[in-house]
This record gives C-alpha cells, sequence and structure tokens, in this order.
C-alpha cells in the first residue's frame, strides 16, 4: 500500500502531514501527486469527498519552497468557485505548509480590497482566489500574472454552473504559456472537456471513478409523498424533513439541509429553530462573515443542522457530518452527487435522505440516469392524514367563499337600492292638464320650470322655444302691445297664462 512518505514530497511537507494525522494517500492523491511532481499537467476526475485538494496542494508546496516573490507578482494561482471553498483551501495551506516558509493570499469577495492589495502588494507564493475578485484586482492594474509557474482548477464543473468559463478561459490568456496546470473535476462535461483539450498540454489523467457515481460510504434514502393540497405541499415538507430528523434519533449527530432556493433556506431554517432544533441558514445573499461564523458553529458544533444553497454543496470539508437532508430535489442531477458527498468523506459512514412528492419524477429519473442506479425508497415516517387534510380544507374554505359572500351583499344592496327607488316615480299628469298646455311649454311635474317673472308664469324649456323669448318688450314690462305686432305664440302665451292666473285666483 502506498503512504505519503512514497510519493517525494518534500521532508517538511510530509511532517505536517503526519501531524495531520495522515499516513495512507486516497487513490486520487496517489494518482496525482507523482505527475505533478515531474511538473506535467494533470486532469483529475474524481467524485467529492476523495481528497482533491491535497492532491494539489501537496505538489504546489514541495515544488514552491524554493525561490521568492515578487511584488504583486504571485508564483502560483489556485482559482476556486466559491469563497467558501476558496477559504478551505487557504486552511488546507496553513495546515501542510506551517514548516515552508510561504506566503499567500486570499481574493475573494466581501473582504477589503485594501487588505488584499497590501498583502499582492508584498508579493505571495500562493494566491488562492474567486474568478471575479482576481480580475477586479487585474484590472485595477493591481495584479501582474506574467510570474505564475502552477496554476489550478478546481472544482471545474461548478466553475461551469456558475458561468465563470469565460472568466477562466481569459484568466488563462494572461498567465504564461510555460505554466503547469492542475485541473480537478468530479463531472467531466463537454464544455469542461473542450477546455481542458485546449488549455493543458498532454495531461495525466487520473480518473479514480466512474464519473458522477456516489460513494459506497453513503446510504441513500428517497422519501415520496403526495400532498393533500398543492397550496400545502411546502408546508408538509417541512412537517415531513422534521419527522425525518426525529426518526434518525441520537444517529443524526449533526446535518446539512439543502434547497433549491434561497428564499426557502430561510424559512426551513426558521422552521425548525421554532420547533425547538439548533439550525442556521447559510446562502449567497447572506454576509461573508455571517457565512463564515455559521460554518466555524457548524465545525465545531454549536450549530447541528445547517440549512443551505448549494453554495456550501461544493467542495466544503466538514469531514463529521452524519447525515445530508435534500429538503427539495436538485435541479441539475449533478447536484445530487455533490451534495451526498458532504457526508461519508475520507472513509466514514453517511446518511442521505431526499423528500420528494409528484413533481419530481423527471429530475428523479435524471439523477437514477446521472448516477446509473436505482435510490432505495424508504417509507414515510409521516404521511398527511385525512383530519389533515380537512383542517386545510377548512382553513382555505373562508377565503374560497369570500367572493360569493361579496357578491350576494352586492346583489342585496342592488336590490333594496331598486326597492328604495321603484316608489319615487313621477305622476302621470291629468289629460285636462296636457289638453290645456300648448306644445312644448308643459308644466306640471318638472322640477325648475315654473318661474314668476314680471307678474307673468313663465313656461317653458321644452322641446320648442319657449313663448316668452317671442314676446316684445313692452309686453314683459307689463305694457300693453299692438295686437297686431304680438306672433301668434304669444296670444297663445297670454291666454294660458289668464287661464294660469284664474285658476290660481281661484
Amino acid at each position: 500500500m502506498t503512504k505519503f512518505s512514497d510519493l517525494s514530497l518534500n521532508p517538511k511537507v510530509l511532517k505536517a502531514v503526519e501531524e495531520a494525522g495522515y499516513e495512507t494517500p486516497t487513490p486520487i492523491q496517489a494518482g496525482a501527486i507523482p505527475p505533478a511532481l515531474e511538473g506535467r499537467d494533470v486532469l483529475g476526475i474524481a467524485q467529492t469527498g476523495t481528497g482533491k485538494t491535497a492532491s494539489f496542494t501537496l505538489p504546489m508546496i514541495t515544488a514552491l519552497a524554493r525561490g521568492r516573490a515578487r511584488a504583486r507578482m504571485p508564483r502560483s494561482l489556485v482559482l476556486c468557485p466559491t469563497r467558501e471553498l476558496a477559504a478551505q483551501v487557504a486552511e488546507n495551506f496553513d495546515i501542510y505548509a506551517k514548516y515552508v516558509k510561504l506566503t499567500k493570499a486570499l481574493l475573494i469577495g466581501g473582504v477589503s480590497f485594501k487588505e488584499q492589495e497590501a498583502l499582492i502588494d508584498k508579493g505571495v507564493d500562493v494566491l488562492i482566489a474567486t474568478p471575479g475578485r482576481l480580475l477586479d484586482h487585474f484590472e485595477r492594474g493591481k495584479l501582474i500574472l506574467n510570474d505564475v509557474k502552477i496554476m489550478v482548477v478546481d472544482e471545474a464543473d461548478r466553475m461551469l454552473d456558475m458561468g465563470f468559463i469565460p472568466d477562466i478561459e481569459r484568466i488563462f490568456g494572461l498567465t504564461p504559456f510555460t505554466r503547469q496546470t492542475l485541473f480537478f473535476s468530479a463531472t467531466m462535461a463537454p464544455e469542461i472537456e473542450r477546455i481542458t483539450n485546449t488549455f493543458l498540454s498532454n495531461p495525466a489523467k487520473i480518473e479514480v471513478a466512474r464519473q458522477s457515481t456516489t460513494s459506497d460510504t453513503i446510504t441513500q434514502k428517497l422519501v415520496e409523498f403526495k400532498p393533500t393540497r398543492r397550496d400545502q405541499t411546502a408546508k408538509q415538507k417541512r412537517e415531513m424533513l422534521r419527522a425525518l430528523i426525529k426518526e434518525e434519533g441520537e444517529g443524526c449527530t449533526n446535518a446539512i439541509i439543502f434547497c433549491n432556493r434561497k428564499v426557502d433556506v430561510d424559512i426551513v431554517a426558521k422552521s425548525l429553530k421554532k420547533h425547538g432544533l439548533n439550525a442556521e441558514p447559510i446562502h449567497g445573499d447572506l454576509d461573508q462573515s455571517h457565512r463564515m461564523r455559521t460554518l466555524d458553529g457548524f465545525r465545531d458544533g454549536s450549530i447541528k443542522y445547517l440549512v443551505a444553497s448549494d453554495v456550501a454543496a461544493r467542495g466544503l470539508d466538514i469531514p463529521n457530518v452524519s447525515h445530508v437532508f435534500n429538503y427539495d430535489v436538485p435541479g441539475h442531477a449533478e447536484d445530487y452527487v455533490h451534495r451526498i458527498g458532504r457526508t461519508g468523506r475520507a472513509g466514514r459512514k453517511g446518511t442521505a435522505i431526499m423528500i420528494a412528492v409528484p413533481a419530481d419524477d423527471k429530475l428523479l429519473a435524471a439523477i437514477e440516469s446521472l448516477t446509473e442506479s436505482t435510490i432505495p425508497r424508504a417509507e414515510a415516517p409521516w404521511q398527511p392524514s385525512a383530519s389533515s387534510a380537512r383542517r386545510d380544507a377548512a382553513d382555505a374554505k373562508p377565503d374560497e367563499e369570500k367572493p360569493a359572500r361579496r357578491s350576494r351583499s352586492r346583489s342585496r344592496k342592488s336590490e333594496d337600492a331598486s326597492a328604495e327607488e321603484a316608489p319615487v316615480q313621477a305622476e302621470p299628469r291629468k289629460p285636462e292638464a296636457r289638453k290645456s298646455e300648448p306644445r312644448g311649454k308643459s308644466g306640471g311635474g318638472r322640477r325648475g320650470d315654473r318661474s314668476d317673472r314680471g307678474g307673468k308664469q313663465v313656461v317653458g324649456m321644452g322641446d320648442h322655444m319657449p313663448s316668452f323669448i317671442a314676446l316684445s318688450f313692452a309686453e314683459r314690462r307689463g305694457e300693453a302691445a299692438e295686437p297686431a305686432e304680438a306672433p301668434q305664440e304669444a296670444e297663445t302665451y297670454a291666454e294660458a297664462s289668464d287661464n294660469g292666473d284664474s285658476e290660481n285666483a281661484a
């Protein structure tokens, strides 16, 4: 059996490895370290949790033990997809290089530019960075990549998922053509293969397991159930999650619970805390210092349940994770492999449990097709009962009946209004009154169509011109006018006025 002492590593590096408690390299380490020490490009393909980080950190420290970096010109470069993974790689360098005088800098978001620039200005041997922050420093003129001798791309398939491939290609173009490239990935998508063919020169390919396979040390379970109502799915999934945690009992010492959406991460964590479970959320929208505190708390045991988005699914090395719960079936089949790879690491046993509803059938089929295995089905410890279904229906019933009640109330109001308005109708005029009134000068039953002007009753504003408009000025002043000059309508108006006056007098 191969040991680290057989791999031609620097004696100071071997001493640090022994103090860390490691004697036997994993298959990916045994396969990648020798060609890396020879200066060859390396393409490493291995499932998550197999020790890929040490596969490039150990030969890099050995190769960089001699020499000194110049200001703003790092001697090696390690690219990571997430801040957490970059910070983890930096911790590994601290562990393995404690007897070797190497300087390092960590370039990630959420940290002051000035602090990072101060480290770069002094000169660093190892530069660990996320692609975006690295290019930010380069565009500011604070970084020169002409002296990079070793370049590492870690979790390349995650880089592809996060859209970093154009940035990776640009960074490759900024580094010397003579560099040594160490390229590691858990899966080998066509785009990843294209990049390796373009930027790697005759690499030593180490594939210790079939692509996208899950570790044999992980016990997988799939729990399926049918929600009583579609709008109750999220609530009942949270109840199912709590039932699964309770069923695992003391065997569940800690767990990572994965959700597809950041908003669900917060909701699930809040729900678990409400029911007395020690849970905290972690996702990309949280401040970097908050995320690091949460991870540190999960590592030291002060946090038992870590509710996470896929930001924590790739590359994080938390050795003693007993369980992984997939609250949501991942949207990408590859993410399932990475999620459950957070448990069962370094030969330890682990358990991965996934919750699924009928709407997840296509995603399940994609996962089983990728891994070429069927996830064992397990009996659900909790099922939505008929009583809970009736309760959910009762809770939703008032909301469903509200529109009907509003419509009935409106119809009643309209009926009451019509009933009140029905009696208020103009009484029909008597035929005699209409006969006595000339056409166009109707008087009775209309509001505002009678007024006294100059002692004479003014009738009008019907369909025709009012008769008083045709009166002479003398008649309007109450003076006598010549009969010959008065229009016919005026005479009719006068007769009507006289009749009206006589009726009033009577």
